[in-house]
């Protein structure tokens, strides 16, 4: 009875861990699961701002915690979260393009065409202008046919 007892509580810790791990490989998300730095998806995307969100507005979907600035954000994104997330989970668009996961500056991004991407900083060089600068398309395809391989990794 104890090795059952056992082996149901260590079956159930690893399948925890792994939801855990897997939410963390597909969104950039800190160790609280806020995404964004809590910065609001309804801001970039009906604002086209970079708005630090309030804990007092927040939602939960599918593990990962997102801030708003207010009760009217909160409703907008309740009502259709897939609307609002963030493009390649959170994490650099131009990253997403060359193959790779980078954290963000969550006041470098762009909108288009309904969708809103986020981008790093760099000193040197510039992913959110090189983006800007090249057909969106094309770099919006390669992205997403890498993201569908770095979404189930670490990096």
């Amino acid at each position: 009875m104890k090795t059952i007892k056992t082996l149901t509580v260590l079956v159930t810790f690893l399948l925890t861990t792994s939801l855990f791990a897997q939410d963390k490989m597909a969104n950039n998300i800190d160790n609280s699961n806020i995404a964004l730095e809590g910065y609001s998806p309804v801001s970039y995307l009906d604002l086209e701002l970079a708005q630090l969100g309030n804990k007092t507005f927040k939602s939960e979907h599918k593990k990962v915690i997102y801030y708003f600035t207010s009760a009217d954000q909160k409703v907008a994104f309740d009502k259709n979260p897939s609307k609002y997330l963030p493009q390649y989970g959170g994490y650099c668009a131009f990253g997403a393009y060359a193959g790779a996961k980078f954290r963000v500056n969550p006041n470098k991004f762009i909108t288009y065409n309904g969708k809103y991407y986020l981008f790093l900083s760099n000193v040197e060089l510039d992913p959110q202008q090189l983006w800007m600068a090249e057909d969106h398309k094309k770099l919006e395809k390669v992205a997403n046919q890498n993201w569908t391989k770095l979404s189930k990794t670490y990096n």
